[in-house]
Order: structure tokens, then sequence, then C-alpha cells
């Protein structure tokens, strides 16, 4: 196979790099590179394109976060119970589980900017409906359909990104999808406190707005206009990203050649998928998704205040120091995952998560046994803290890079639904099963939780690849040779 030729020679892969990272000889030469150099320096359409696709993910965050600051708010206006608010906030998730189902058949069939569109139309008409609620049944169908623009967007923008971006800002550019989402729940903790509950939600239509507008001035995906045989569409994007005088000859032939070959196989099914030639990768994806929700991050978020008064600390300033926390480091990790490379990052979060939960189970062991007692508010921040933190600089944002990175773009669509829905089904149980471990045992919770995130870093010792530096047809034909 031609690709897996070339990803192993070396010559052949400086000569696919050259056309994309010139130097200064052509000035040498006599020739006026000032073009070239300018464009490629400064990619400003990959910048842009970006910006407008992780307004999907601020949108994303915005969703998340809604329900958090405005429970006591909608309740008493609208008479809610308690189990009424409680299926409010967690339909949410169900609404995800069907977006996450069929966001990749969407994005194969529309493309890339037509899932983000009816992904964003469909959030607009959720919180119209919460908008203008007058019972629990509009309250619900809104919250539904934002969460099924919540699950295409969780899918759809870390794909678009990584298919349009360079090798060498790829990384760094999918990980600002996860730092908006971060973005976008801190913001509704933060104007919650201040708005009411149906201005909050027409807040939620300014990156709907934003998106809208801005995906008819950015490119369709290259790779996705490749695979429909959009030839004249491909060359002309694929252009406008690199920049108009960049020679894109090579990087348009090696997609070109990884698709032709790709689209010589059948199309494989959804069982077949689990079949020899994908089964690394959809084992990868999957199980990323697996480390990422079950290592319990969604109980710790979405009950963080409550860990903190049962630790005796503030809840309210434990909350935005967590807040503020998670914002700061994850951008740190979009800053060193091109430099330090995806696995070291996933192994620093994996041992983090390790440290804060033993710390936590060791805070909350000395709390129910009475030791020390007036040590268990610090300890138990200082686990929680550092598990978040560690959270945010890898296992947050790294496993949707590598989703997004390794499924070969004849099955994307399909394995990217499933490892999709496999984070949302995650988010749901953990979110679900956390107070009844509370219950069970506080230190024991975060030692189970402490223990499976001993696993994933075990898992992503063995397993995961590191794929910095690398052109995506590099990767997936060494991962599904």
């Amino acid at each position: 196979m031609a690709i897996r030729e070339d990803a192993e020679n070396p010559v052949q892969e400086a000569e696919i790099r050259e056309p994309l990272i010139r130097d200064d000889k052509t000035l040498a030469d006599g020739e006026d590179g000032s073009s070239q150099k300018s464009s490629e320096g400064h990619p400003w359409m990959v910048y842009f394109s970006t910006f407008v696709a992780v307004c999907g993910s601020y949108e994303f965050g915005a969703c998340a976060g809604y329900s958090s600051p405005t429970q006591s708010a909608i309740r008493e206006d609208l008479s809610l119970s308690l189990a009424e608010y409680s299926v409010f906030g967690s339909i949410l998730t169900f609404g995800a589980m069907i977006g996450a189902i069929t966001s990749g058949p969407i994005a194969d069939f529309i493309g890339r900017k037509g899932a983000m569109r009816m992904s964003a139309a469909v959030c607009v008409a959720g919180w119209l409906a919460i908008f203008f609620a007058k019972g629990v049944l509009a309250l619900d169908i809104g919250r539904l359909a934002t969460g099924y623009g919540m699950g295409v967007f969780s899918y759809v923008v870390p794909v678009f990104i990584a298919e349009i971006s360079p090798k060498n800002l790829r990384g760094a550019l999918t990980t600002v999808n996860q730092f908006m989402i971060c973005m976008g729940v801190s913001v509704a903790f933060i104007i919650g406190t201040v708005l009411t509950w149906r201005v909050l939600a027409l807040t939620g239509l300014v990156p709907c707005a934003v998106l809208l507008l801005g995906l008819f001035l950015i490119p369709e995906s290259p790779r996705w206009l490749a695979k429909v045989g959009r030839e004249k569409d491909f060359e002309a994007a694929l252009q406008k990203l690199r920049g108009k005088d960049v020679d894109i000859s090579q990087e348009k032939d090696e997609i070109q050649d990884y698709i032709a070959t790709l689209e010589q196989l059948p199309k494989p099914k959804l069982l077949e998928l689990f079949h020899r030639r994908y089964l690394r990768s959809v084992t990868i994806g999957v199980g990323l998704m697996v480390c990422q929700q079950f290592g319990g991050i969604n109980g710790v978020c979405f009950y963080t205040g409550e860990i903190f008064e049962t630790a005796g600390f503030s809840s309210s300033i434990g909350t935005i120091t967590y807040a503020c926390l998670q914002v700061v480091v994850t951008g740190m990790g979009a800053f060193f995952i091109d430099k330090a490379g995806r696995k070291p990052l996933l192994l620093v979060s994996g041992s983090g998560l390790v440290l804060g939960c033993l710390l936590a189970a060791i805070a909350f062991y000395m709390k129910v046994h009475e030791l020390s007692l007036q040590a268990v508010p610090a300890l138990a921040v200082t686990g929680i803290l550092l598990y978040i933190g560690s959270f945010s600089i890898g296992m947050g944002a790294v496993p949707w890079v590598v989703m997004s990175e390794i499924f070969p773009i004849n099955i994307k669509g399909q394995a990217g639904s499933i490892a999709t829905l496999v984070n949302w089904f995650g988010a749901w149980l953990c979110s679900y099963t956390f107070n009844f471990l509370m219950t069970w045992s506080y230190y024991g919770t975060f030692i189970l939780y402490a223990a499976i995130n001993a696993l994933a870093i075990l898992f992503i010792i063995m397993v995961v690849p590191e794929t910095k530096g690398r052109t995506l047809e590099q990767i997936q034909a060494d991962i599904n040779a």
C-alpha cells in the first residue's frame, strides 16, 4: 500500500513534509518566497475555521452548565417537584446519546459543516422552547433538543478541526474544543447567578448565531470533499486553508491516494468494525472514552459543591476555584499537546487522577473514623482540585483529539458514533451512580475511581499510540495495517 510505504520510508516522508514546511532556501535561490512564508506562517483560515467550529463547543458547555444555576428559580416559577426537575436535568444526556448515534452518519451524508449547521438549528429550537416554556413538557422538549445538539457537536467539531488542520497544529487546535466546552460551562455558572433562567436560555442563542453565520465564510473539510468525489471543491478548500500561494500538490496527492485505497475496500457494516482490519482503531477510540468517563469525572463535576460541603469546606469557594482551574489547565494542555505529545499528557493526567482520588479517599476515611479532623477539609480540597486539574490537562481533551485522528474516513462516521455514544453512556452512568456509591462509602467511592484510573494508565501504555507530528493518513495506515 502506497501510504504504508510512505509512513515507513523517512526519505519519502521528508518529501511529503517539504512543501508544507519551507525554509529560507527559496530566497537564497533568488525566488520571491515571501508570500509562501507568510501564508504558511500565518494559517489564518485554519484559525478562523477553528474559531467558528468551537462556537459549537462553547454551545456544548452552555447547555451542560445551564441546569446548575437555574434549579431553584425554575422550580419556583413553574412549580416543579424535585423529581420533575431531575428529569429536566438528566434528559440532556439522553438527547446527547441520540445525537451521538446519528452524528457520524449525518456528518458523512451532509458534510461536517452541514452537521454543525443542523445541530445549531436544533439547539436554537431547544433554547426557544425553554425560554417560552409554561410547563414541564416544553421545558423537557427544549432540554432534549439542546442535548441532541450537544451530542452532534461532541463528535463533529473535533473531527472537522482535525481534518482541516496541518499536522503541526492539529493537536493544539483540536484541544481548543475542550477548552471552549469548559469556558461555556464556567460562563453559564457565573452569569447564571445574575440572570434570570429565561434570559440565560437566550444567551445560548449567541454561539449558535455566530456559528451559523461563520459557516458561510469557511471551507468544508477537504477530506470529506475528496471522499464524496467533489474534486474541484476539494482542491479549492485545501488551497484556501493552506494559503493561496502554497504548493498543496503533495498533501493533495497523499489524501487522494489514501482515500482511493479505502474506496477499493467494501464499505464496512457495523459489526465489521470489530474485525481485525479496524479492531485496533475502534479499541483505541472506544477504550479512551471508557477511560475518560468511568474514572468518575461526571460524578465529581456534577456534585462538586456537595463533596466540598461533606468535607467541611465552603461550597461556593470550592466551585469557583474548580471552574477557574479547569479553564486554565485545559488551556495549558492545548499549549503542550503538540510539544509533549498525546501519550505523555494522558499518562501524566492518569497519574494525577489516581493520586487525587487517593487523597480524597484518605480525607473521607479520616472523617468517617474521626482521625485528625482539622486536616480533612484541606486534604479533600487538595485531592479534588488535583483530580480536576489532572483531568483537564489530558484526559479531558486528548481522547477526543485521538478519536478524531485514528479512524479512517470510510469508517469515521460509524466508528465515531460508537465512541461518542460510549462516552455519553459513561457520562450518564457515572452521574447516576455517584450518589449511590457515596451513600455506600465516601472513601470507597474514590478508591474505586483510583483503581479504574490505574487500569486506564495500563491501557494507555499498552494500546494507545503516539500520533504527534504525523498526517492523518500516516496514523491511520499504521494503526489499521
